[in-house]
């Protein structure tokens, strides 16, 4: 008897310890949603940008694991996200919370409870999946697959920065690529595109080529920051994005993960072609780029 009640006592005792000092997280929060990986992380960290809230996040490697800082006025909450695919379009978040300031009180008022540290906590994440499933629905990325790209001759700016800064770096120098092609009776030889030369999938940045397809001649002129070069035709796997060009970057993931499950090998270097402009306006989702990840030959 005595043997049973000190064995019992030690494992509460042991429970006890785990629970409040050991356990990695104060709560637990899963959420089923429709969103291919690439889109749920680059939306988190997006959302995560326009917080009232002091609020900091960052990548832990993978795509699939995210830790993020809020602090509100009385504490701080850590919250890591762990992203985990089902499908090509659906995954599973799972949200570890911690109150850096409070998490022992917290962890011994949970059981007994709702407390606002948890219905803050539940608020916070159903803000961002909310913020997540408009971003889906101003969207839409069709996978096509495998198609050969034509080399064409081609006048271009080079330009760095962030995915999300890409169009506005594109923005940035289309007057300098327009004037000039203009005012030198250039002939375009198609549709707008760039072509990523270097890709920091764990810091959102890439460099990249902003070009126009012009009519190869002799007598073209020497124009500063602008470049002439042919751009090699290639076989790549090919989407079809609809939506507001700052976020294409969603297709470039959706070909990541498509040549991952078909075990194809890519060149991360994306490139796009762009048949809308967006100072036209109109619905976004009628705006048209055709993506293209290069396969390894």
């Amino acid at each position: 008897m005595k043997k049973g009640i000190f064995i019992l006592a030690v494992i509460i005792v042991i429970g006890l310890t785990w629970y409040l000092f050991i356990k990695p997280q104060d709560y637990i929060i899963n959420a089923k949603t429709n969103s291919r990986l690439g889109t749920i992380n680059q939306t988190l960290k997006l959302w995560n940008g326009t917080l009232e809230a002091e609020a900091t996040i960052s990548q832990n490697g993978g795509l699939e694991e995210l830790s993020q800082r809020i602090r509100f006025a009385d504490s701080t909450h850590q919250y890591l996200w762990h992203i985990r695919p089902v499908t090509d379009s659906t995954a599973n978040i799972k949200i570890d919370v911690t109150d850096l300031d409070h998490s022992i009180m917290n962890r011994l008022q949970i059981p007994f409870s709702d407390t606002d540290f948890e219905k803050r906590a539940r608020r916070t994440v159903l803000d961002f999946l909310e913020k997540l499933k408009e971003h889906e629905e101003s969207i839409k990325v069709t996978l096509v697959g495998e198609e050969e790209l034509s080399s064409t001759y081609c006048a271009c700016v080079k330009a760095e920065g962030t995915q999300f800064e890409k169009a506005t770096k594109m923005m940035e120098n289309f007057p300098l690529l327009n004037t000039v092609l203009e005012q030198n009776g250039i002939a375009l030889n198609g549709v707008p595109m760039i072509e990523v030369t270097k890709w920091n999938i764990e810091k959102d940045s890439i460099a990249f080529n902003f070009c126009y397809p012009i009519i190869e001649n002799d007598s073209l002129p020497a124009i500063q920051n602008i470049t002439y070069r042919t751009f090699e035709g290639k076989t790549a796997l090919k989407a079809i994005y609809n939506g507001n060009y700052i976020t294409s970057d969603r297709a470039w993931y959706a070909l990541l993960d498509y040549a991952d499950v078909n075990g194809l090998e890519v060149h991360k270097t994306p490139v796009e072609f762009f048949f809308n402009n967006p100072n036209m306006g109109g619905n976004e989702l009628r705006w048209k780029a055709e993506v293209f990840m290069p396969l390894k030959q």
